[in-house]
């Protein structure tokens, strides 16, 4: 019973993963076209030294963009479901901060600071959800729908 439970919480991963790939994918396009806006949108939050805003800007789309692949075809799916939580756990400690300040801003999450909408709460709660399934998504997925999985099938010996 037990391995029908497991089937079926990793049946229920599988599309919080690939739902999390394509978030991270799409929040990731702006940002490697234009990384002297998400630059700008990265200080605006005033919490990183500025020699280190530009190294952010041209590091984390990329970092979004493998995660965001990885997810969705269930590559090193555990590891990069923590990338995300960790990801997550920094935006969220960046917009609460941003919030307590009372700065009226963009969270610079999917375009722009000029396309983007103003933070709010709203802002802080759509990413405790993704917090949460992207840990769901560590805990439960073991990649056995995806490119482990497949590799697992594979290349393991039959018993």
């Amino acid at each position: 019973m037990a391995s029908r439970a497991r089937t079926v919480l990793c049946g229920l991963a599988l599309p919080v993963r690939i739902y999390l790939g394509i978030v991270f994918i799409a929040a990731c396009w702006y940002k490697i076209a234009d990384p002297g806006e998400f630059a700008l949108s990265i200080a605006t939050y005033d919490i990183l030294p500025l020699k280190l805003v530009n190294l952010m800007a041209v590091l984390l789309p990329w970092i979004e963009l493998v995660v965001g692949v990885t997810l969705i075809i269930g590559f090193w799916t555990r590891a990069s479901a923590l990338a995300v939580a960790g990801m997550m756990l920094l935006f969220i400690g960046a917009l609460g901060l941003a919030l307590a300040r009372d700065l009226h801003m963009s969270c610079g999450c999917f375009a722009s600071a000029e396309a983007g909408n103003e933070i709010n709460a709203g802002t802080m709660v759509r990413d405790l959800l993704w917090l949460a399934g992207a840990i769901f998504v560590m805990i439960v997925d073991d990649g056995r729908w995806g490119v482990e999985g497949f590799f697992h099938r594979i290349f393991s010996p039959s018993a």
